[in-house]
């Protein structure tokens, strides 16, 4: 491989992990949001934030594909829809999973997405896990236990599950963006999108709730889709290409952090200690294992 070549994968390779982070700064704006509803029930929200989600992700297809946009999704193949349909079950199975268990029971529980995303990982594309990233992961899961610790209680069993099952949803989407990787796989996002939001309004239907709700409700729904969502999935999707599925999941885990941080700024709820320090062991993990993959890129060799 020429030096050049070496140099743009490196880049890309390290771009990669920026974009993943940044992802989850965008997908943690969600606590105070949802926090701000008034009326609105979980399966509402979720319906309203598909719909910006898919219009938001339209508008980025036709922007970047003229005329093409049939043609992109067409692309996307059986990757896409596999991607679409792990995520899409993920949105559901969270929703599930927060009116059946504590939120601390899910959090920890979603903590499980980088490992089920290394074995995932590892069985479809090969992909080997480094001892670095297992004990960043490790580090991980202890600093989410730590944040949480106070709150992690006996439960129902369904609702414990539905939070294994979104984890392994998000894994599943997230190797499958690798897997097709060799393509542009935000429709993938779209189809996510356009799935949960079916299913979503099927279900206020048939609870008889339908989808009327505050104006201001709408707005909330439509900003976390719109921008939280579209934003931190769209960044995902792109750094997908550069970074392995248990890594992509791990990096992410930056939305646990500043969670906390932005209901803190926005509701002077102030974090527990435990929770401070369960985010500064998880900060430090995911600080760890970025720096470990910056080193692991080689630099430019010299050439006459």
């Amino acid at each position: 491989m020429s030096a050049l070549a070496t140099a743009v994968g490196d880049a890309g390779f390290i771009r990669g992990r920026g974009l993943v982070l940044l992802s989850g700064v965008f997908l943690s704006i969600g606590g105070p949001l949802i926090r701000l509803l008034d009326a609105a029930n979980e399966w509402q929200f979720l319906t309203y934030r598909a719909c910006a989600l898919v219009v938001v992700l339209l508008i980025v297809l036709a922007l970047r594909y003229p005329g093409r946009v049939l043609a992109t999704m067409r692309a996307a193949g059986w990757n896409g829809v596999i991607a679409g349909c792990c995520l899409a079950c993920a949105f559901v199975a969270f929703v599930f999973s927060i009116t059946h268990t504590t939120v601390a029971n899910t959090l920890f529980l979603l903590s499980a997405a980088p490992f089920a995303a290394a074995l995932l990982g590892w069985l479809v594309l090969g992909e080997t896990v480094g001892r670095a990233t297992w004990l960043a992961m490790l580090g991980a899961c202890a600093g989410v236990a730590v944040m949480i610790g106070e709150g992690i209680a006996e439960s129902d069993l369904f609702g414990d599950l539905s939070a294994l099952g979104a984890a392994l949803g998000f894994a599943g989407f997230s190797v499958a963006l690798r897997r097709g990787r060799a393509v542009d796989m935000v429709p993938a996002v779209l189809f996510a999108g356009i799935i949960s939001g079916i299913t979503s309004a099927l279900v206020t239907v048939a609870m008889g709730t339908g989808l009327d709700v505050p104006l201001r409700d709408v707005g909330l729904s439509f900003t976390y889709g719109g921008v939280g969502i579209a934003g931190g999935l769209l960044l995902f999707t792109l750094g997908s290409r550069y970074v392995p599925a248990a890594e992509l999941t791990l990096l992410s885990l930056t939305e646990v952090i500043l969670g906390p941080i932005w209901v803190w700024l926005a509701f002077a709820e102030e974090p527990s200690r435990l929770t401070l320090l369960g985010g500064a062991i998880l900060l430090t993990s995911i600080a760890a294992q970025t720096i470990h993959g910056v080193r692991r890129s080689k630099p430019l060799p010299l050439v006459s």
